[in-house]
């Protein structure tokens, strides 16, 4: 597992921003090039900063999405494609309709009005299988932890499917929805957490002091149901970007060990 430790927010997600366009631009230029680079994305406050740099680099034309597919993490369930706390409105305000050259066709995000969400989600896990699997999965973690919709003590071995939501993250999450828990929706459509460490490399941006317990439970911690998180030690392809104020719980030696592989600033 690789740590990457930046100095504040917006360092690591330049940082992050500019690993997935290296990786992008690597692969388009490789030997697989005549298939699509498949990209796996989360919603969230912590990849504004790096929808930000990629819309950047993609408009300067530094960087291609003509060449890419992307599959979204999770979608709530019962949410309209048009309502404003949908997470396909959410992509497409942040990030796909700033981009130049990404084409409709290759978006995926699971579709909340379904009426048969297993379906759905088979469907879904189906179409990731259908391009050999998704090459980089860029995600953040709750409080708790969690991945995408995996709330804790979800299966390290799930696949996509239909996740109820704790409590804790109708709460967390109801600050989009006017402060009140109860207009959040109680269920959502979710990749397992096998289906995104199933993924060539995963990439996780943590950030800020209430994430700090998240970071040392993945890092430092035993591999456990309660932090699925914890699953990322167990993946030979795991990055942890993070900041300065999300390291407050780890052991200085963890910390200091981190620092010191990382110095060079490799990619």
């Amino acid at each position: 597992m690789r740590v990457v430790i930046q100095d504040d927010y917006n360092k690591m997600t330049k940082w992050a921003a500019d690993y997935i366009t290296a990786k992008i631009k690597a692969h388009n230029e490789g030997p697989e090039k005549a298939r699509p680079f498949v990209l796996g994305l989360p919603t969230g406050s912590s990849p504004i900063g790096v929808y930000k740099e990629l819309i950047r680099q993609n408009k300067a034309g530094e960087l291609s999405f003509a060449n890419v597919v992307t599959f979204n993490m999770d979608e709530y369930l019962g949410l309209p494609k048009d309502h404003d706390q949908s997470y396909w409105y959410f992509m497409h305000d942040n990030f796909f309709d700033h981009l130049v050259d990404m084409k409709p066709e290759n978006i995926n995000i699971l579709d909340g009005m379904t009426a048969d969400p297993e379906k759905e989600c088979a469907d879904y896990e189906a179409k990731i299988a259908s391009y050999g699997g998704i090459d980089l999965f860029m995600g953040g973690i709750g409080v708790d932890g969690h991945i995408a919709f995996n709330e804790p003590f979800t299966s390290l071995a799930s696949r996509t499917g239909l996740r109820t939501l704790t409590s804790d993250t109708r709460i967390v999450n109801s600050r989009f929805f006017g402060n009140d828990p109860e207009k959040v929706p109680a269920q959502a459509l979710s990749v397992g957490v096998g289906t995104v460490f199933d993924s060539k490399e995963v990439l996780v941006l943590i950030n800020g002091h209430n994430k700090a317990r998240a970071l040392a439970a993945t890092v430092e911690g035993a591999v456990s149901q309660k932090w699925t998180c914890s699953a990322l030690q167990y993946h030979n392809g795991a990055i942890i970007a993070c900041d300065e104020a999300a390291c407050d719980e780890l052991t200085v030696g963890a910390y200091k060990y981190f620092l010191d592989i990382e110095r060079g600033e490799r990619l």
